[in-house]
């Protein structure tokens, strides 16, 4: 891997010996910001879409407004309902709070990707032997993140732009563009956080850490800010409140932007100034070097990928089980509401939750938590494909580790994941509707949780399968497929589709449960179309060269 980038960077650096940092990691964020635009942009337009279909009146929307404008418990996990009368407001409402949320994570680990992750694995030694200097080069990092930034913004702003025109949105151009500017501003600030804690972090793990923490404690603020408790003056004292003040398509507050881009320069030059206080590979605090080595999970790739993944799995096991615990407390409310609209009834039919009240709504939300379930099956195929692409690998396979029970070990542990997060989440949708009397029993909720499954582990047969026959393609080709595949299911509850078009999205072969009983049958498919695409991926990875980026 040293080696490709030892010939690449010179051949580079011949045409732009000033920009080789910035051209190499604006190549790689461009490409991340790219494909997260798509994910924002469509977000935004199913929610836009979804309601133009589901509310087609102003006594609708008005019935609407009144049954979940002033939730409290909704304020706190998506901000204040303002104006979700109107498609303009109830498209912020629906999906502002979550992407501004996903946008941050998305900028913390992206910067500390690029930063501190290229660093600890050796490759800015290689780059920094040029024409540049420690400062120089975290400039042109700063740079290249800027360029992922700007591509996030762009597509977003694209598809905002043009699903505003439908005559049933009437969206201006204008207030979408400055949707979307909302939209990446908080990615802007974790990846100048993510730049940050890179030159105080000695690992990108403890990098991420850092900035995960903040963006835990700013979210824990905004959080009370908005839980109506008289607090709303919080709001000012975390970033993702400043964001929110932004208040886009409703009542526009540009001056907002202010605190949040200067909060960006600061953090930025701290940077800059920073990587030239310290030498290549060091941090500004102390590495806990002198740490008990814990060595129990290293006696095998098993073990080694169960370490390497835990804190990852942990994350995404704390957001399932907060997401599922959610859907738990307002499934009774969520019941009522499937009653406020004709239209949505249709919808909800269209999407094979069947029956009516709290098994109802848990059958169409819980198409969110197959999603969450499945993107965790694309976040293992990503990690074992960095471990090739960065040349981790070639040190496990110079030892007596073959090919195969590497690629088998990464496939058991991710299965394994997804099957304890489905369990997992219908654990905590049943706590959450327990607590509120709301008449979903413990055993189809569990049935529900391991139904969202089986989409997840075909996805991840498919990831394996791209590993193998083309491996540089992998986060695109994953990460395409979860895309499309929830904006099919999701359009397809509003919209009359071809069922050849239908049946390409993984998420249409599972049954809406715990509204009707999992199709086992059609799970089964899933399974073994996931399983022949991973043996034949596996086959593949053992007859090819290891590829770098």
């Amino acid at each position: 891997m040293h080696a490709d980038l030892a010939v690449a960077a010179p051949a580079r650096a011949g045409r732009y010996p000033a920009a080789v940092v910035a051209l190499r990691t604006a190549r790689r964020a461009v490409r991340s910001g790219a494909l997260w635009g798509y994910v924002f942009g469509l977000t935004v337009a199913s929610s836009a879409l979804g309601y133009v279909a589901a509310y087609k009146t102003l006594a609708q929307r008005a019935r609407f407004a009144a049954l979940f404008g002033s939730n409290g418990g909704l304020a706190a996990i998506n901000g204040p309902a303002r104006e979700i009368q109107t498609v303009a407001g109830y498209t912020v409402w629906k999906s502002f709070m979550f992407l501004i949320v996903l946008g941050a994570v998305w900028g913390l680990l992206t910067g500390t990707r690029l930063l501190r992750g290229e660093e600890e694995a050796g490759r800015w030694e290689l780059l920094l032997a040029g024409q540049t200097t420690r400062r120089r080069a975290a400039g042109q990092a700063l740079a290249g993140l800027g360029a992922g930034l700007a591509a996030l913004w762009a597509l977003t702003a694209v598809i905002i732009v043009v699903v505003g025109r439908s005559s049933k949105v009437g969206i201006a151009a204008g207030p979408a563009l400055f949707f979307a500017v909302a939209l990446v501003a908080s990615a802007a600030v974790f990846l100048a956080a993510g730049a940050f804690t890179s030159q105080l972090a000695a690992t990108r793990r403890q990098a991420a850490g850092y900035a995960g923490a903040a963006l835990g404690a700013c979210y824990a603020l905004r959080l009370v800010a908005d839980s109506g408790t008289g607090l709303q003056w919080l709001r000012w004292t975390t970033p993702l409140g400043w964001v929110e003040e932004l208040q886009p398509l409703t009542s526009p507050r540009p001056l907002a932007l202010a605190p949040i881009a200067g909060l960006v320069v600061v953090l930025a030059g701290l940077s800059v100034y920073l990587a030239g206080q310290r030498d290549v590979g060091a941090s500004i605090l102390p590495d806990r070097a002198s740490a008990v080595g814990h060595t129990r999970l290293l006696s095998g790739p098993v073990g080694l990928t169960v370490r390497l993944v835990r804190p990852a799995v942990l994350s995404w096991w704390a957001a399932i089980g907060a997401w599922s615990l959610l859907l738990g407390f307002i499934a009774k409310q969520g019941g009522s509401m499937l009653t406020t609209s004709s239209s949505v009834q249709q919808a909800v039919s269209r999407l094979g939750a069947r029956g009516a009240g709290t098994l109802q709504y848990l059958g169409v939300t819980f198409l969110m938590v197959a999603w969450l379930v499945a993107f965790v099956a694309v976040t293992q195929v990503t990690a074992a494909r960095s471990e090739e692409a960065e040349g981790r690998l070639d040190h496990l396979l110079v030892r007596p580790v073959s090919r195969s029970s590497w690629l088998a070990g990464k496939v058991a542990v991710a299965t394994a994941i997804l099957v304890a997060s489905g369990l997992l989440a219908g654990l905590l949708t049943w706590l959450g509707a327990a607590s509120q009397n709301a008449g979903a029993g413990l055993a189809s909720l569990l049935s529900a949780g391991i139904n969202v499954v089986p989409p997840a582990v075909c996805i991840l047969g498919i990831g394996v399968l791209t590993i193998g026959v083309w491996p540089r393609a992998t986060s695109v080709v994953t990460y395409g497929v979860l895309a499309w595949s929830f904006l099919i299911e999701l359009l397809a509850g509003f919209f009359s589709s071809n069922h050849w078009l239908l049946d390409t999205s993984v998420f249409h072969h599972m049954a809406a449960a715990p509204a009707v009983n999992p199709d086992w049958t059609s799970a089964a498919v899933l399974v073994a179309v996931g399983t022949v695409a991973a043996v034949a991926g596996g086959v593949a990875f053992g007859r090819r060269d290891l590829a770098g980026e």
